[in-house]
């Protein structure tokens, strides 16, 4: 299944309501179940709030969580494909033959 790093950071809106934020990564959680997939959220200090790692079942799947996550106001993110060792080395191995 395909992973994707979410790099989270709160908007003033999640920000003001920061102590409701273990409920909100919990509502997030259940929602990713929603479209069979599995999100694990670790809070940070620095540039990022949160670091979610979510894993779905496509890149389709993936963009339809994360509009609905940020649609609600409480965060904004920046989100990357990941790839595992054995997946990039499966496909650098396969392209620069």
């Amino acid at each position: 299944m395909p992973s994707y790093i979410l790099l989270i950071k709160l908007t003033e809106q999640g920000a003001r309501d920061a102590k409701d934020s273990p409920n909100r990564v919990q509502a997030a959680q259940k929602e990713a179940e929603k479209f069979g997939g599995k999100l694990t959220i670790y809070y940070t200090f620095g540039e990022y709030d949160t670091v979610g790692i979510l894993e779905v079942s496509s890149d389709e799947a993936a963009l339809a969580f994360v509009s609905q996550l940020v649609s609600l106001g409480n965060v904004r993110t920046t989100t990357l494909k990941a790839f595992t060792v054995e997946e990039a080395a499966k496909i650098i191995s396969s392209k620069l033959s």
